[in-house]
């Protein structure tokens, strides 16, 4: 392919207790338009993408010739371009989208010479582990694991009636921080309960057991450890189930509060008010967003020369949204 744009989607990962293993990927996107070029120019769309590099260190860039590496090819030229409406550094997921967006691009760009199983090892290789990375690439809920050399996943479609509503605070936590308060190691009484709950909270999702949600979304290795680094975390935590939540989490490291809905419910006003007033409190203000789980991952498609570049498409789809809205108030 000449040129290539690419959808992917934010992912939330952990869903309490599955640390490293769990994630679900949401529609918040990503978007990448790529293309083999004489000199490499690399252009970024949107304020939240200040401060990241335009230059050959560009994340995209390095991924992306990892794929060319891997399949035998040589490519040092790229256009790239990235707008993105995932939050930076607030555990929806950017840098797995990043690093999922970069590798479909090149591949795809090269004919798709890498199947899905390697692009999934690339990407759980430079993650460290494979959730994030596993819902942006497969779509939909992924159950997985990564053990130093080899990720292994099994996807599940996600019930049809399950909601996200997630609070995002208004300051960044880098994953390295939030995984710097955890402890070496933790008790057999914690291993067991995490193990547990996290069996049953795969069980409850894959059978569409949504009222046994509740029960199965606890943690005891990772969030009450990082409950201190995000105020109201722990009120959150203890209380959203009695305001309408199914369940509630810490989405990847956070700080991003995450709670699992039923569509059908009609106290998602008062959850919505609940997240947003006991983060007020604490000081924090957060913007909350009304989601659903994505079942498609990333796609790429070509794009031939009557296609506007992304900043073009992304004003005709503004466009487009405007007008809907205009239409809907008449």
């Amino acid at each position: 392919m000449a040129k290539v744009r690419v959808k992917v989607p934010a992912s939330t990962a952990n869903l309490g207790p599955g640390f490293d293993a769990l994630g679900m990927a949401l529609n918040l996107y990503a978007y990448i338009d790529m293309a083999i070029a004489d000199k490499t120019t690399i252009q970024l769309i949107g304020d939240q993408m200040n401060g990241i590099p335009t230059d050959k260190s560009n994340l995209i860039y390095t991924v992306a010739q990892m794929v060319f590496d891997q399949a035998g090819v040589s490519h040092p030229e790229l256009y790239i371009a990235m707008y993105s409406d995932i939050p930076l550094t607030r555990g929806l997921g950017s840098s797995a989208s990043a690093i999922v967006g970069a590798l479909a691009g090149a591949n795809a760009l090269i004919g798709n010479k890498l199947t899905q199983d390697e692009l999934f090892q690339i990407a759980s290789r430079l993650e460290k582990h494979p959730d994030n990375v596993g819902a942006s690439l497969f779509g939909g809920i992924v159950v997985a694991f990564w053990d130093g050399l080899r990720a292994e996943a099994i996807r599940l479609e996600p019930d049809q009636n399950l909601e996200v509503l997630v609070a995002i605070p208004d300051f960044q936590l880098s994953t390295e921080k939030a995984r710097s308060v955890m402890p070496k190691e933790v008790a057999m009484k914690d291993a067991v309960f995490n193990l547990s709950h996290s069996s049953l909270l795969v069980a409850a999702l894959a059978t569409g057991n949504l009222g046994m949600i509740r029960h199965a979304m606890k943690d005891a290795l990772h969030q009450p450890y990082r409950a201190p680094l995000i105020p109201g975390m722990a009120t959150i935590l203890a209380q959203a189930d009695q305001h309408g939540a199914l369940g509630v989490a810490l989405s990847g490291a956070g700080p991003t509060m995450l709670a699992l809905v039923d569509a059908r419910s009609d106290r998602k006003e008062e959850l919505e008010a609940f997240l947003k007033e006991t983060l007020r409190r604490e000081g924090v203000s957060a913007q909350t967003l009304w989601l659903k789980p994505s079942g498609e991952g990333v796609t790429a498609k070509a794009l031939g020369e009557e296609d506007a570049d992304l900043a073009g498409w992304l004003d005709q789809v503004s466009e487009v949204l405007i007008a809907e809205e205009s239409a809907k108030g008449v």
